[in-house]
């Protein structure tokens, strides 16, 4: 029996690459959802590995029909078994090289842990954030973005205010997306947003640790629009950081819709 011939892949014909006549450009196109083992900068212990999320996208000049995916894939699994942050520019600058793109952006979303302690009795446990860095670049200059997300507690001063009794309290989350100019830690993130809340969360908490956590919410009350605006005069005063967006939402205790403030700024 003959064995079948394998086709030549030079001789094949390149669909994606073939001319198109709409004279339409698309703004970005690639791939979505791509999970990759990768590494990231931790404070306390060095490097702390763990498992993202990828988007990968390009811009595409409206003479192509279609991009090469494949490549997108090719150039995740070409750096190494793990993505450091380290190397994330680089594999921006590989990607709208092999691409021949002037413009692209990758996301990188995944679950970053913090070994948190207990106010009082001490008691370690970790807390986990949902983080995402963004790469643009566009024509080989990278901008660089960084977006955490912080559950803490809100306590409602109007409800304080009113109660003969206690007061509703709620879980919010506020996230903080920054563009940097140089090295910001997430932790440095996570503890301005949580210096800021009406009291931040923790994983383990002992009898001692609730009565604390309890009584510190209810003698710091803040309003979403309170929690916006302690974040941005914090990030105000940030050199590392050009422009930003906080945001915060609480899921309220008493109704069932969350109150929600955003502040942007570009402050350079």
């Amino acid at each position: 029996m003959s064995t079948p011939q394998q086709p030549n892949p030079a001789a094949m014909c390149d669909v994606q690459g073939s001319h198109d006549s709409r004279q339409i450009a698309i703004n970005q196109v690639g791939i979505k959802a791509i999970r990759h083992p990768v590494k990231v900068l931790d404070k306390s212990s060095g490097i702390q590995h763990t498992v993202a999320v990828f988007n990968m996208y390009v811009g595409l000049p409206h003479n192509f029909k279609g991009t090469h995916m494949s490549r997108f894939v090719e150039i995740l699994n070409g750096h190494e078994r793990e993505i450091s942050v380290e190397n994330f520019p680089a594999m921006l600058r590989d990607m709208v090289d092999k691409l021949e793109a002037e413009t692209g952006r990758i996301e990188m979303n995944f679950p970053y842990f913090i070994n948190k302690a207990a106010p009082v009795s001490g008691v370690q446990s970790l807390m986990d954030y949902d983080v995402t860095l963004i790469g643009d670049i566009r024509h080989g200059k990278i901008e660089s973005t960084i977006k955490v997300v912080v559950p803490v507690t809100s306590l409602c001063p109007c409800s304080k205010k009113i109660s003969e009794r206690g007061a509703h309290n709620q879980r919010s989350h506020v996230t903080v997306t920054v563009r940097i100019n140089d090295h910001l830690w997430i932790e440095e993130i996570v503890q301005l947003v949580e210096s800021e809340a009406s009291c931040e969360l923790y994983g383990l908490l002992k009898r001692p640790d609730e009565k604390h956590v309890t009584e510190r919410a209810y003698d710091n009350p803040k309003f979403v629009e309170d929690a916006v605006r302690d974040v941005a005069a914090r990030l105000n005063a940030e050199p590392r950081v050009d422009a930003y967006t906080v945001e915060s939402e609480n899921f309220e205790s008493i109704h069932n819709h969350s109150a929600y403030a955003l502040i942007e700024n570009a402050k350079r």
